[in-house]
């Protein structure tokens, strides 16, 4: 009789020793705060979770969780290189190394005798991970320079792909996406409470709690259903600190963030035909501000916040060597990626980010929100 899912799950994690969680491009809080609870489920289960995001550190704005200091930037030390000395006959006295010219030179001294190179072997390890457990990603692509960089890897290590997402491609070995959730966060309540309820304590139910309030602009989306509400109200019977949660994620903004909202707003566009707005941020008024990147995602949910109607959302910013960037968000039924394909982009169907070398925030804003607009008239 074949195992049910959420059992599946459970049998997958077993096997696993040191399990890596993914979180995407562009993923949010919602995938970031579910990861944090992802892991801390996982300690319990005495593994050694490890969690990498491809846009690198948890937002400002989660860094009340208590794990946010554990998120890796890249896939690093995947694989080791093995030297194997048979030292069966000849056993070692001493082992020393030292670099030269860019080459490790390693010496080993035996206590008698010698080896010669037949004894000796040299071979690649395994890989570090023996189980991925991709949260928000519709694709391998959506994990950007983390699948990239190391594409062997997620084609010969077991997926757990965790999504709620219609666009997911059910790329996993096992594949739990529920499309009548509201987010991230409420799917793995769902997945962890089908394999033991007592996994969510709660700093667990926190996490989760968060990115389903991060992911419906605190119940106010319209994919909130009654079934939300009652996730939601579960994890606050587990422990979940709502207060906090939204005390963290909505009132704690700074004056450097206030600032940089209003020089956005000042220069709000928008398109009513595509119901399309825009707007620019300049390396001056960064300075100005006393803002930084690490304020943007708050700047585009108050751009959403001041403009209910419009369905694509663009942020044009200047970064600190002159490039120029910007941030894409649509709503659905709209594909950001679709929208911005004849760029080079990184993200999801809901956000993605681009940049654009050698050419001013005028000229980017004039070929971005031409080429979207053509898109969204046909």
């Amino acid at each position: 009789m074949a195992l049910k899912q959420s059992q599946q799950v459970l049998e997958a994690i077993k096997r696993s020793n040191r399990p890596l969680i993914c979180v995407p491009a562009s993923g949010g809080p919602d995938t970031y705060a579910s990861a944090m609870g992802i892991a801390n489920v996982l300690k319990k289960l005495e593994k050694h979770p490890t969690i990498v995001a491809a846009d690198g550190a948890a937002p400002k704005n989660l860094h009340f969780l208590e794990n946010h200091k554990d998120i890796q930037p890249r896939l690093e030390n995947l694989r080791q290189f093995v030297i194997e000395l048979d030292a069966s006959k000849t056993k070692v006295e001493e082992v020393s190394y030292e670099m030269k010219d860019d080459k490790l030179l390693l010496y080993l001294s035996p206590k008698k005798g010698f080896w010669d190179q037949k004894d000796v072997r040299a071979s690649a390890s395994g890989y570090r991970f023996d189980l991925i457990i991709c949260i928000g990603s519709a694709d391998y692509e959506s994990c950007a320079h983390l699948y990239r960089e190391n594409p062997d890897f997620f084609f010969r290590t077991p997926i757990i792909n965790i999504d709620h997402s219609p666009e997911n491609e059910h790329y996993g070995q096992l594949n739990i996406v529920d499309l009548t959730a509201s987010a991230c966060g409420e799917v793995c309540h769902d997945l962890i409470e089908s394999i033991e309820p007592g996994l969510i304590d709660e700093h667990t139910a926190t996490a989760f709690l968060t990115g389903m309030i991060a992911k419906t602009k605190s119940f106010k989306t319209n994919n909130v259903t009654p079934k939300t509400l009652q996730t939601a109200s579960k994890l606050i019977a587990k422990g979940a600190n709502r207060d906090l949660i939204v005390q963290q994620l909505y009132r704690t903004r700074s004056v450097n963030t206030l600032r940089l909202w209003g020089r956005a707003l000042a220069r709000l566009k928008a398109d009513e035909e595509t119901k399309m707005v825009w707007t620019l941020l300049s390396q001056q008024d960064f300075m100005h501000a006393g803002g930084a990147e690490d304020d943007l995602p708050d700047v585009i949910d108050e751009l959403i916040a001041s403009s209910p109607n419009a369905k694509v959302v663009i942020l044009l910013y200047e970064m600190s060597d002159r490039n120029i960037c910007a941030i894409v968000r649509t709503e659905r039924p709209l594909d950001a990626i679709q929208l911005t394909s004849q760029f080079n982009t990184a993200g999801t169907r809901e956000e993605v980010r681009l940049c654009f070398n050698k050419k001013t925030i005028v000229q980017v804003e004039q070929e971005l929100t031409k080429a979207i607009k053509e898109k969204l008239k046909h």
